[in-house]
């Protein structure tokens, strides 16, 4: 497998992603900030991976949301 140590997604897959972010905020808030139906109307993992497989622009934000969580993380690690 190609190393891609500029990529901080590699390696992570998109279920982990999305476990992650539910841990982490919970669906209502995940549906409130990118408005996609798997995130409101009855969400679960399986519904959000199909369609975020379908969906490059939906992904990204969801991507995009995950690492904006991570920055935060290792912010709050090093204030500490």
């Amino acid at each position: 497998m190609e190393q891609q140590p500029n990529n901080p997604l590699h390696g992570i897959k998109l279920e982990q992603i999305i476990n992650d972010l539910v841990a982490h905020y919970g669906w209502e808030y995940m549906g409130y900030t990118i408005k996609i139906k798997c995130f409101i109307d009855n969400p679960s993992v399986k519904s959000s991976l199909k369609f975020l497989r379908r969906t490059p622009w939906a992904r990204t934000k969801v991507e995009t949301m995950y690492l904006n969580m991570l920055k935060k993380n290792e912010k709050k690690k090093g204030s500490s």
